[in-house]
């Protein structure tokens, strides 16, 4: 019977659990790292307590939930999101506002204007 280990079934569906995984949690660690910016306080910080009602849906672990919310605070280096909105015209002068989350403004508009 080779090629037949529980293993090699198991790391394969492992695998691709944890990629899901790891997307859902790098987009709710930037939300925690941005709301944290207002204040660690969940209690006076609303858009904080919601970022960590879902990093809690999404069973991520208390630690890194902890480490987002101080990298948010600047108790601890690493991106440094920042969010700000942008006006441009679309298709037949249609205008369009956006709200961007970027870790770098200037890249994020050269992209934008080559679109």
């Amino acid at each position: 019977m080779g090629g037949h280990s529980h293993w090699a079934t198991v790391k394969r569906h492992k695998g691709a659990q944890d990629v899901k995984r790891g997307k859902i949690f790098t987009r709710i660690i930037r939300e925690v790292a941005i709301a944290a910016r207002s204040g660690a306080d969940p209690d006076g910080n609303p858009r904080l307590r919601l970022a960590i009602l879902k990093a809690k849906e999404a069973n991520m672990p208390g630690d890194t939930l902890k480490k987002a919310i101080q990298r948010g605070t600047g108790e601890l280096p690493g991106l440094v999101y920042e969010e700000f909105n942008l006006e441009a015209y679309g298709p037949g002068g249609t205008g369009v506002l956006m709200e961007i989350t970027s870790d770098n403004r200037n890249r994020t508009v050269a992209e934008l204007r080559n679109l």
